[in-house]
């Protein structure tokens, strides 16, 4: 019996390099990913988004998720959202994914920031990563470590999350990974992963792997 984990990768509201998105997935370690538009995870019968082990999101949509006026295949989107936390399956809240619907006080619980607004960013930046916390299933064994990325200024992790990794460049958020909870769910929220650069890096895909093993349950 296969027993990878069964992962939604959950895109829409930002350009990103699809083949090698794909390829990313593809290439972590018994996680079977599922990429699709938020538009499809929302369409989807209830049932069948219960089926996954953790739900990974890679948006920026919109100031709120609404069941308002739009095309029937789009879905509901704040049904579906609304969903998340009242089981045990478990959230990755990745990248760009942290600035998602900014005036919905539902999302600044899942990621624990409660001011979610960007004051500036800057790409390929060199970053050098620390390890807070060694000990901890997603970072489990990892040293500190330097990374090329996105980096974003605005505010750090609040009250409810462990903080795991952080870093001290000028231009960067410090808070860089952290977990918590949210309602019945694991929450896994990690600040890298602009583009390949940053997906090929091995120290990132370690802790994304971990972080969606942690979020599932699994660790």
């Amino acid at each position: 019996m296969n027993n990878d984990i069964k992962l939604a990768v959950i895109t829409g509201g930002h350009a990103y390099d699809v083949v090698h998105f794909h390829q990313l997935f593809r290439e972590l370690p018994g996680i079977d990913a599922y990429v699709q538009h938020m538009d499809d995870f929302a369409s989807s019968r209830p049932a069948e988004r219960a089926a996954y082990d953790a739900v990974l999101f890679y948006i920026m949509l919109g100031d709120k998720p609404t069941d308002g006026p739009k095309p029937w295949l789009a879905g509901k989107h704040q049904a579906a959202l609304e969903a998340l936390g009242q089981s045990e399956q478990g959230l990755v809240i990745l990248h760009h994914a942290l600035l998602a619907y900014l005036e919905w006080p539902a999302w600044n619980d899942i990621v624990g920031i409660a001011d979610r607004r960007l004051a500036s960013y800057s790409h390929d930046e060199r970053l050098r990563l620390h390890v807070v916390d060694p000990a901890h299933p997603i970072t489990w064994g990892l040293s500190d470590w330097p990374l090329v990325d996105e980096t974003y200024e605005m505010a750090d992790a609040g009250p409810g999350c462990e903080v795991l990794v952080t870093t001290d460049h000028p231009k960067s958020m410090k808070t860089i990974a952290w977990a918590r909870s949210y309602g019945r769910s694991r929450v896994f929220c990690f600040e890298c992963g602009h583009d390949n650069t940053t997906w090929l890096d091995p120290g990132f895909r370690q802790v994304l792997a971990n972080g969606i093993r942690w979020a599932a349950r699994r660790v």
